[in-house]
This record gives C-alpha cells, sequence and structure tokens, in this order.
C-alpha cells in the first residue's frame, strides 16, 4: 500500500474515527482499518457497537489495506509539519510514514483481522437539518441516564418522528428531557439510540445548513453527514410510556426569567461540594420565593419576586438537574408548574410545547 494525501484532512477525520475507539482485548480495534485504491482511501473505526467511516481524496500508488494504532497515529499527524503525507506499508506489515521531514517507522496490523462492520441500506430516508439535529440532541442528551442499571433502555435517547413531528425523549428516572420540533418528513419511525453514539453523531455535523440524512433498521441506525457514515446497533426493547409520568393537572404556576433562576442557583451552590447530592431548599411564595442552600461548607439564601399562582409550598431540587434543562431551553423565560413539593413538576415554554422538563423532588430534612 502506498499514497499520499493531505495532512490536515487526514488529521481531521483520524481525530472523528477516534473517538469510537475504545479499548478492548481485541487490539485490532483499538486502530483504524485504511483501505487504499485508486483515488481515494477509506477510514473505518469501529468498537462493535457502532462503526464510523470516511472517504477523503488520495493519490494512490499501490493499493493495499491496514490497520494503525488511532491514538498513535493520531499523534504522528498532529506533531507532524508537512502539507502532505504519504503512508506505505509492506507484506510485513510495517508501515513507513513520511510528513516534512519527519519519518515514522511503526507497525500496522492486519486488515484480514478488523471484524466486519454492520451496514445500513439506503432505502427511505430520514432528512434533518445539522443545526436542529444538534439542537434538540443538547436539549435532551442530559436527561439520559449514564448507567445502565437495571433499565438498560435509559441509557439511550428516543427518536420518534411521526406526521412531521419529531420528538426527542431523555429520561434516567429522576428527571426528563422533551424536544418537539415540525419538520420536513414523511417517513414516520421510533427508535432508541445509545446517548454516546447520537451525541458522536452531532459532533460530526460541520453546518447548521448541512442535511443529516438517517436510515433505520430493525436492529440499526446510519447517520451519513459532512461524508462521514455513523452507524450503531439500537438499543433493544420497549422504552418506558413517558407520557404517564406527567402530570395532568397542577396546584402551583409561576412565569420566571431563565437567567435569573440560574444565576441564583449558582451563587447558593457556591456552598456545595456535590450539586447531586444536595438539594437546593425552594420556599414558593407570593411576592418572594426563597433559595436556599445548605451543606457543611456553610449556608447560602438568595431571593427572587415571583407572582406565584397556587397556595404557597416547600420544594428541595437537585440543583444541577435544575440548571441543566434551565440552560437546555434556551429561552428568556419560563413557566413552571408544581403539585405540591412531593410530586415532579415541570419546566415549558411561555408559548407553544417545543420542549418539556420535568424533575422529580429530592427530600428535606
Amino acid at each position: 500500500m502506498l499514497f499520499t494525501t493531505q495532512r490536515s484532512e487526514l488529521l481531521e477525520a483520524v481525530q472523528n474515527l477516534s473517538r469510537i475507539v475504545t479499548k478492548t482485548s481485541l487490539p485490532v480495534l483499538e486502530g483504524i482499518l485504511i483501505s487504499a485504491e485508486k483515488g481515494k482511501i477509506t477510514l473505518i473505526s469501529y468498537n462493535l457497537e457502532m462503526s464510523m467511516k470516511k472517504e477523503i481524496y488520495a493519490s494512490c500508488e499501490v493499493e493495499g489495506d491496514i490497520v494503525i494504532s488511532a491514538k498513535l497515529l493520531t499523534e504522528i499527524l498532529r506533531r507532524s509539519d508537512g502539507i502532505q503525507v504519504t503512508i506505505e506499508a509492506d507484506e510485513r506489515l510495517m508501515c513507513h510514514i513520511r510528513s516534512g521531514n519527519a519519518v515514522f517507522d511503526i507497525m500496522g496490523m492486519s486488515a484480514e483481522d478488523f471484524p466486519e462492520t454492520p451496514s445500513v441500506p439506503e432505502t427511505e430516508k430520514v432528512a434533518i437539518p445539522g443545526g436542529l439535529l444538534k439542537e434538540m440532541v443538547r436539549g435532551t442528551l442530559f436527561a439520559v441516564a449514564q448507567i445502565e442499571g437495571s433499565r438498560p433502555i435509559l441509557t439511550g435517547l428516543n427518536i420518534n418522528i411521526e406526521g412531521g413531528v419529531a420528538r426527542f425523549i431523555g429520561i434516567d428516572g429522576r428527571r426528563m428531557g422533551i424536544r418537539k420540533e415540525n419538520i420536513n418528513c414523511s417517513v414516520d419511525c421510533n427508535f432508541v439510540i445509545s446517548g454516546k453514539a447520537i451525541g458522536e453523531a452531532v459532533k460530526i455535523i460541520a453546518s447548521d445548513d448541512e442535511e443529516v440524512e438517517i436510515y433505520i433498521t430493525k436492529k440499526l441506525v446510519s447517520f451519513i453527514v459532512n461524508g462521514y457514515t455513523l452507524v450503531s446497533r439500537l438499543l433493544e426493547g420497549e422504552f418506558v410510556n413517558y407520557e404517564k409520568a406527567i402530570p395532568k393537572e397542577f396546584y402551583q404556576k409561576m412565569q420566571v426569567k431563565t437567567r435569573d433562576i440560574i444565576d441564583i442557583v449558582e451563587r447558593i451552590s457556591l456552598v456545595v461540594n456535590d450539586r447531586l447530592t444536595t438539594p437546593v431548599r425552594c420556599s414558593i411564595g407570593n411576592p418572594v420565593s426563597t433559595f436556599k442552600c445548605i451543606s457543611a461548607l456553610g449556608c447560602a439564601t438568595d431571593t427572587y419576586e415571583t407572582d406565584l399562582q397556587g397556595p404557597e409550598f416547600e420544594i428541595g431540587i437537585n440543583a444541577q438537574y435544575l440548571l441543566d434543562a434551565l440552560r437546555a431551553t434556551e429561552s428568556d423565560e419560563v413557566v413552571m408548574s408544581f403539585k405540591g413539593g412531593n410530586e415532579g413538576f415541570l419546566i415549558e415554554p411561555t408559548e407553544g410545547d417545543s420542549f418539556l422538563y420535568m424533575i422529580m423532588p429530592m427530600r428535606i430534612k
């Protein structure tokens, strides 16, 4: 194998593909498969759950395949200063890498040992603008469970598209995030993709105006964008019936300025070491609500003028969950709806239904 290509373009591709690579008992999966043929090279990384592929232009003198350590190749390309890079591999799997004045000779791995990667046929296409996809993922991914626990399905994001309406739902058992947008799409689908996979898919979006093509089968989903193809296994099982968990009636409501509440929670959280375990004690009233944090470091209190509709009450709220939801709204004002201090509360827009966040309360002493 012998080819020459632009170093910066190859580096960008290798850096993106390297995010798929994980430590494994199969050393070949810690590398990137490079296949050279006339006019191009194809790069593939795979971790048995998802794969990423990218084709880039190259001047190929000798066709062939080789697997090179993703970490080492990234560092070689990043630290080299040549405009172009030439990679040559012989039958003994020795790789000769030259860029500028730098020359490296490293051992590669056999392409025959690289597992076959899954593929998704390009049949019915779901197309979403890149900017909208990033926005909807950013607005829900934080609510996806980070640890499998007893319900692995909750480590995934539920993507539902029906009648030209896209809904993204993330739930971790203590909070829920929903984003809803109209899209120009005639295909209906409903699937659950791992949080890590959808997170990687949006990272390769280069332009908000670029269309992301999505193809779905019963077990796989692929995202095609910016010259990359990311294929991921879908999570199996039924997603939770989240609509049943949303309260239908409330005892209290108030409209607040999003930035003001974020600032208050950030200030009083300065006295806590762990925002996930120390609740914000909220005394919601009229015309003033009080927010308080108590920890071994000390105590902090702040107030905010509120126009509460309903009786006064007290509730304990996870500070980080509240901050995550408020930041994700990207709205100047939101409506907060409560059913007392012992049940989950909602954060919604002042108009429309483009998002909904639900947070379960914390016990306060």
